[in-house]
């Protein structure tokens, strides 16, 4: 069975910063793309920022510049380093990984439980 799980969420004045990360573990025979999407109260679950296994880069128009996905293989671990934070940014995120469990199995989604990242004064 695969886990996603994230960490470093929390509560950020507006201009401030926070890392996430979000970690898969468990029968892992590879990773294709891995992701961050948010979901706002009473909002769509939108795509913030894909980063594919040789590292190329999508954003959502919102957050480019302030935003940076990054990845370490090795890890199985995906980051999202938030800078400029605005309180349109307050969501609850969530890590998404195209996982593969077995040379039989195609690549399917996963999801983490979601870490609530809220931008206020």
């Amino acid at each position: 069975q695969v886990q996603l799980v994230e960490s470093g969420g929390g509560l950020v004045q507006p201009g401030g910063s926070l890392r996430l990360s979000c970690t898969a573990s468990g029968i892992i025979f590879s990773i294709n793309n891995m992701g961050w999407y948010r979901q706002a109260p009473g909002a769509e679950r939108d795509l913030v920022a894909l980063i594919t296994t040789d590292a190329r880069t999508n954003y959502a128009n919102s957050v480019k510049g302030r935003f940076t996905i990054s990845r370490d293989n090795a890890k199985n671990t995906v980051y999202l380093q938030m800078n400029s934070l605005k309180p349109e940014d307050t969501a609850v995120y969530y890590c998404n990984a195209h996982i593969r469990v077995d040379t039989a199995s195609s690549y399917a989604d996963h999801w983490g439980q979601g870490t609530q990242v809220t931008v206020s004064s």
